[in-house]
């Protein structure tokens, strides 16, 4: 089913947006799997500004995404497929036969009243969930666990997939959208397909209204300011940044500066890194 469609742009809004026909969106998120979102504008707990240009945005309600896939072995129906406004793919309402209700995020393909399974004797199916050690070479899975048991945490975004490159000594080598190819348990359980709304790349916000109803603020540019306020400020009309290497607010450089821990626990299993 195609989901991006172009509309003649006689508003700012209707530049490039995607098709609701894409998915059936209920009037409500099930009531069991939402709660209250709280606005933090960007503050931590003492109130402090530790992430610039956020605030503002519309309210929204969170819905409960099951990243573990722990109900094994019981087949879910397949309800709704539903936009949800904290992450960039749509999700998945699905209705177990013993009258459970959880969501998932909804791979591409993943259609209304079709059956998913959690499980190692579930079918190689888009939508089950399997170890890695059932799931065949060059298949393309998502919602990837890095520890067994914890849930996915890789490959959660719109359009984003995963392929295992080989198995061995109980470890599977699986490349990331990124290019990354990182060592992952055997028993890590991971989604089968492609995440779906995949044009998302091509939508075009329109105007800046939407911008702000996403909760993102303007962000002024360093060399408009004065010299008091970033390092890149003052000089006579437009004088550039002054220095060899751009800084940031707090006289910190940002140019080529690594920000990973050199020691980090996880890159032993990093086999080659997104850069190269």
């Amino acid at each position: 089913m195609k989901d991006f469609k172009k509309y003649k742009a006689v508003t700012p809004g209707l530049r490039n947006r995607l098709d609701a026909t894409s998915q059936t969106q209920a009037i409500e998120p099930e009531k069991r799997l939402k709660k209250i979102l709280a606005k933090h504008s960007g503050r931590n707990v003492t109130g402090r500004v530790t992430v610039r240009h956020q605030g503002g945005r519309q309210k929204r309600f969170f819905r409960v995404i099951d990243y573990k896939r722990d109900k094994r072995d019981i087949k879910a129906r397949v309800a709704s497929i539903e936009y949800d406004p904290n992450r960039s793919a749509n999700i998945a309402l699905l209705y177990y036969k013993d009258g459970e209700k959880r969501y998932i995020i909804a791979p591409r393909g993943l259609k209304i009243d079709k059956e998913v399974e959690a499980g190692e004797k579930a079918d190689l199916k888009i939508g089950n969930a399997l170890p890695l050690k059932k799931i065949p070479l060059g298949m393309a899975i998502h919602n990837l666990e890095i520890s067994p048991g914890r849930g996915g945490q890789l490959v959660r975004g719109a359009g984003g997939s995963a392929t295992i490159r080989s198995k061995e000594k109980g470890m599977a080598i699986v490349k990331l959208p990124s290019g990354e190819l990182r060592r992952v348990s055997l028993k890590a359980y991971a989604t089968l397909g492609q995440i779906g709304n995949i044009h998302l790349k091509d939508v075009s916000l329109g105007k800046a209204g939407r911008k702000r109803l996403k909760g993102i603020r303007p962000s002024v540019r360093g060399v408009a300011m004065h010299p008091g306020a970033h390092p890149h400020g003052g000089g006579e009309g437009r004088s550039g940044i002054g220095m060899p290497s751009p800084k940031s607010p707090w006289g910190k450089r940002t140019l080529g500066k690594k920000t990973r821990k050199r020691k980090k626990y996880s890159n032993k299993y990093i086999v080659r890194d997104r850069r190269k």
